[in-house]
């Protein structure tokens, strides 16, 4: 991110100290989020400690790095859930679902759980209702998954230390390296799949869905019981998946607010 002069506004000052947190992919220091927004290291911390208790920032338990907290990930949910480009999103679900044939959805990673952004329903009879919002665990869903593959080493490790593999189905992966054999699958092939891991009867095959910047940040997937599908079959549509991923990634285009330009200081006025 391109440093920005954001003069005495104290206000654009805190957004772009939470913008150098939220776009880094790991917890930082005070001293990178001063190198981040060029401002000096009094202001920098007085910021950090006013967001903090705020609960839009977590410290980290060394003390000496930020990263996002809980209320701050409740707003950015809420703004993708909410966001001016949900029927355009909503669109490309309903075009991937009269193509497909069955449920299809979009979702995120918050915090150690997939929550649903929306998902457009099969007119079929057997379905499983879900509604925008609704969470289901990382580890046995093939949203889950595809996030914690596509996460840094270390923030994945983090995150499985501390992640309870509950066993749903009889499929269900609870074993940590088995897991992590699985998620080196996942990060090669950019798919993944739930193999009747969180619900009998039901499979699942997601496909990452990429922010402005190339980054993973979502995920869409197709979602059928396996008397209609089996997974094979949903592997099948993999492509129509991909290709409603970059109609998805369009959407996060049209949603960006212009960031201001860089302004140049002022040449000094010289006496001749």
């Amino acid at each position: 991110m391109n440093s920005i002069q954001y003069g005495s506004s104290a206000s654009l000052r805190a957004f772009a100290v939470i913008e150098a947190i939220v776009r880094a992919d790991r917890p930082v220091s005070l001293t990178e989020v001063m190198a981040e927004v060029a401002l000096p290291k009094p202001t920098v911390y007085r910021v950090l400690t006013l967001l903090e208790h705020a609960g839009l920032l977590l410290r980290e338990p060394d003390g000496k790095r930020y990263t996002v907290g809980p209320r701050l990930a409740y707003f950015g949910t809420a703004i993708l859930m909410n966001s001016s480009v949900r029927g355009s999103r909503h669109a490309i679900l309903q075009r991937l679902v009269d193509d497909i044939g069955e449920t299809c959805n979009f979702t995120m990673l918050d915090g150690s759980e997939v929550v649903y952004l929306d998902r457009v329903e099969t007119a079929w009879p057997l379905r499983m209702n879900l509604q925008p919002g609704s969470r289901v665990p990382l580890h046995c869903s093939a949203s889950g998954k595809l996030f914690l593959a596509m996460l840094s080493r270390a923030r994945r490790t983090k995150l499985l230390d501390n992640l309870p593999l509950r066993r749903y189905t009889g499929n269900t992966i609870t074993d940590r390296d088995k897991l992590e054999r699985e998620l080196e699958r996942i990060r090669r092939d950019k798919t993944s799949t739930d193999n009747e891991e969180y619900l009998t009867g039901l499979v699942c095959v997601a496909v990452p869905v990429l922010s402005r910047d190339g980054k993973p940040c979502a995920s869409v997937a197709v979602q059928a019981p396996v008397a209609r599908m089996s997974l094979d079959q949903a592997l099948a549509h993999v492509p129509a998946l991909r290709r409603a991923a970059v109609a998805l990634t369009q959407t996060f285009q049209e949603d960006v607010v212009a960031r201001p330009r860089r302004r140049k200081s002022a040449a000094p006025n010289r006496r001749r």
